[in-house]
């Protein structure tokens, strides 16, 4: 069964806070902080091949729609600390929290337009985690913010065969976006969905 992929990208973008910026101006890191044009891009890019390829992974509500929006801010590790203590009750630095809009009961309507969610990065904890992982700040980011996105499409991480899924399937979105380094291990325990009650 065809679906159509042409859809538009509206992309609610919050750059990171020039002093959260350490990375030297003109670099990719530093225009995926603080440009959403690149992870426009990047999601386009990425939605086409999830809705494209992924099948019953994917919310049928993206099937034929025509416009697909989210957010993603990037923040430092004291607000995503209160946001992850305020939705999850674990007041902790993490690296990435998706809020999801979707709701996965929701019959698909007549609207053309689908509203995914919210994406937030903490840029300090990102740093952190690329310097661990021996790889650059782009990468990271990129690692990170695919990780929220496929939350916000109603994946998750139950159990290991289901991690594994969602990392490999990471790794093509991330290797898509013109970055391939091997990530090595990864811990994603803290990189959870958040569905905020109603």
């Amino acid at each position: 069964m065809s679906h159509t992929t042409t859809f538009t990208i509206d992309l609610a973008f919050t750059p990171a806070a020039q002093e959260l910026i350490q990375c030297a101006e003109g670099t990719d890191a530093h225009q995926r902080l603080s440009q959403g044009e690149p992870w426009e891009a990047t999601l386009h890019l990425w939605l086409h091949h999830l809705i494209s390829a992924c099948g019953d992974s994917t919310p049928n509500q993206l099937m034929d729609c025509e416009e697909i929006s989210l957010g993603l801010q990037f923040v430092d590790d004291a607000q995503i600390t209160a946001l992850n203590g305020r939705w999850r009750d674990k007041p902790r630095a993490t690296d990435v929290l998706s809020f999801s809009a979707l709701e996965a009961e929701m019959p698909p309507d007549s609207s053309t337009s689908i509203e995914l969610g919210d994406i937030v990065v903490s840029v300090p904890t990102a740093e952190r985690q690329a310097l661990e992982q021996e790889h650059s700040l782009e990468r990271e980011l990129c690692w990170l913010v695919s990780h929220g996105l496929l939350h916000l499409l109603g994946w998750d991480h139950p159990d290991d065969s289901k991690l594994e899924a969602m990392l490999q399937c990471q790794e093509q979105l991330v290797a898509m976006a013109g970055i391939v380094q091997s990530h090595g291990e990864i811990n994603c325990e803290s990189a959870d969905e958040i569905t905020p009650e109603s």
